[in-house]
């Protein structure tokens, strides 16, 4: 039975929560009201008219929008989808594969998808930050038009400080986030009830009626709306991807309690407001509230602008430490800035690509709406492709029957494919940018899993059996040393190279050899229960053992501290006075086949700048030894 007390605390805990993911989960969506509207009336030479109907369409294409794909898609449905309390497409199609049947074509396909679509999120990485920050700034020249000419430099110096202080991390900072995007939201749903309160008849436009007469009656246009209207549901998919950090009813809670009506009121105001004063279509947002508001809601929008890019870099780190894991990229250096989160991580080389990609972006583009050309090809493609992966899930492991499958089906796709096709369009002004940008990752991603396969193979042909090396071991004279000696290796078929030099070369072993083997798994953490497996390697006195430690693909690879919990379930194994041995394999161009040679190219390029595997799993410095082989491929 649950205490008052104790249900106190989970309610407080439950709201602490939720106003975290305020400030984390939300904050792109949240400042989408800054650049949607004015880039839908601005497209194509204003080709959306600012008349009554027109108006009343696009915001009732806006509501219709963000109510199935964020409030009925993500936080109704994709948000069940809870592998282990992780969130994001690389987790859900881990989960997907789970369920479907291994070895059948969807085995393979639904993974490719999640890299695909992890591909697209890198796209939508560069561009947030650079559109984000830039209609913040740009609202300084509604007050002080004079001030245009320093609107990019502004914008690229709080660029330089976000990426700058990535690497002290968000724990800090973070406790501000959602307080300030209360805020933030309070007061767009104010300033869009002093344009909605005189004009009432704009409540009328969340009808789906408007949109479906703006359909009919201007098909065209509306199909160009469509490729605008996407800018309203941008960070939807952060809803599902920091699911893990924050929960499902937090998320919940914050989106139908607070962000959904607020952003609800603040387009509704802007409809109303640009009804009224055509004109207003240069900035609708900043010129629905009073002149002496909009300097402070230049400084709260930039804050807010900061905020969503933060919470588009940390997806970044998570995204790629999550493919690092399952096997599509090489080891990364993974910096911890929480001592308590182990969710707050800072890589640095996915920070410095992505930096230096923003800033070509703001160069380049120089203004938010020259930078809407090129935003919605990533966005849209990753709404297709999160809607495929659950719907093949809930097929396999829900089993939805077909009718629902379908109804689902045709309301998701009906949308998202239309938001596409209207976006396809942006592909010459500038949408081959985010997917160029997808492209790269996505050959990066494969390069490096059929590349690592095929070196995996030539290791193996060198290791040799394993049972065949300590049959070896027990006919020679080999001295045995005291201590401990731990090599890492993938497996226990095959002999670690370090081991297998040590004794060719300085013909000793020690007393106790563990073979320890770190396998990721493709759920995000693993049971404490589940976290090693023994085995005596079928000789119980030969001093020659294996231990596979299992990890989560959101678990820090950390092999003493899991040798630890090992020794303190039996293992006699004192991990803080063993030795390391790692194999350290040097890979150089060859002439098999398998990969091109320009993806050979690139594969070793990713292998020599590939993390330092004693700094990757935690292991002591001064007692530490690499030994190593060469192979060609």
């Amino acid at each position: 039975m649950t205490t008052p007390a104790a249900a106190t605390t989970h309610r407080g805990k439950l709201w602490t929560l939720t106003l975290g993911a305020l400030g984390v989960v939300f904050g792109d969506i949240g400042t989408s009201p800054l650049y949607s509207l004015q880039t839908i009336f601005s497209l194509d030479h204003n080709r959306v008219a600012t008349t009554h109907q027109d108006v009343y369409g696009v915001i009732s294409l806006v509501f219709w929008a963000v109510t199935i794909v964020v409030s009925i898609k993500y936080v109704v449905f994709i948000l069940r989808a809870d592998n282990d309390g992780e969130g994001g497409d690389l987790a859900l199609a881990a989960l997907a594969r789970r369920a479907v049947p291994s070895g059948g074509k969807r085995f393979a396909l639904v993974m490719v998808l999640g890299v695909f679509s992890a591909s697209l999120f890198s796209g939508d990485s560069v561009i947030t930050p650079a559109i984000s920050v830039l209609s913040a700034v740009e609202g300084l020249a509604v007050p002080a038009p004079q001030l245009h000419n320093v609107i990019l430099p502004i914008s690229v110096t709080i660029i330089v400080i976000l990426f700058m202080v990535q690497r002290f991390g968000t724990s800090v900072v973070g406790k501000l986030f959602g307080p300030v995007m209360v805020v933030w939201f309070v007061t767009i749903a104010v300033l869009g009830l002093t344009k909605i309160v005189p004009n009432p008849a704009i409540i009328r436009a969340l009808s789906p009626t408007y949109a479906l007469q703006f359909w009919f009656e201007h098909p065209f246009v509306a199909f160009i709306a469509m490729g605008a209207v996407v800018l309203s549901i941008t960070g939807a998919e952060a809803l599902y991807a920091d699911m893990g950090h924050f929960g499902r009813s937090p998320i919940r809670r914050a989106w139908f309690f607070l962000v959904f009506p607020c952003l609800t009121l603040n387009y509704l105001g802007q409809g109303a407001l640009i009804t009224e004063t055509p004109g207003a279509i240069r900035n609708p947002f900043f010129l629905l509230g009073p002149s002496w508001a909009q300097w402070p809601m230049v400084i709260l929008a930039t804050m807010a602008t900061v905020i969503a890019s933060q919470a588009v870099i940390s997806g970044a780190f998570s995204m790629a430490r999550q493919a690092e894991r399952l096997g599509y990229l090489p080891r990364l250096t993974v910096l911890h800035t929480s001592e308590h989160e182990s969710g707050q991580i800072y890589i640095p080389s996915i920070n410095w690509a992505l930096f230096v990609g923003v800033l070509v972006l703001m160069l380049t583009f120089r203004s938010s709406q020259h930078l809407a050309t090129a935003y919605g090809l990533a966005v849209t493609g990753t709404l297709v492709l999160s809607s495929t992966l659950f719907l093949v899930y809930a097929e396999s492991a829900w089993k939805w029957p077909k009718w629902r499958l379908i109804l689902v089906g045709v309301l998701f796709y009906s949308v998202e494919l239309t938001f596409l096709a209207a976006n396809l369009a942006k592909v010459i002004h500038g949408g081959w940018l985010p997917l160029s940008i997808a492209a790269v990752v996505a050959t990066t991603m494969f390069t490096w899993r059929r590349g690592a396969a095929i070196v995996s193979e030539l290791r193996r042909g060198k290791e040799g059996p394993l049972t065949e090396f300590i049959d070896y071991l027990h006919g020679c004279e080999v001295t045995r040393v005291p201590g401990v000696a731990v090599f890492l290796h993938p497996d226990n078929e095959t002999t670690p190279l370090a081991f297998r030099e040590n004794v060719a070369f300085n013909h000793v072993t020690h007393e106790n050899v563990f073979i320890v083997s770190s396998v990721s798994r493709n759920v995000p953490h693993v049971a404490p229960e589940d976290q090693f497996k023994f085995s005596s390697l079928g000789d119980p006195y030969d001093g020659v053992a294996h231990i596979q430690l299992n990890f989560g693909f959101q678990d820090d690879q950390d092999v003493p501290h899991a040798l630890r919990a090992a020794r303190e379930q039996g293992i006699n194994l004192d991990p803080d006075e063993a030795f390391y041995f790692l194999s350290r394999i040097s890979v150089h161009h060859g002439s098999l086949p398998g990969l091109s040679k320009w993806r050979k190219r690139l594969f070793l390029g990713m292998a020599h700048n590939a993390a330092n595997p004693a700094v990757y799993y935690r292991l002591p410095e001064d007692r530490t030894v690499v030994m190593g082989a060469q192979v060609h491929f």
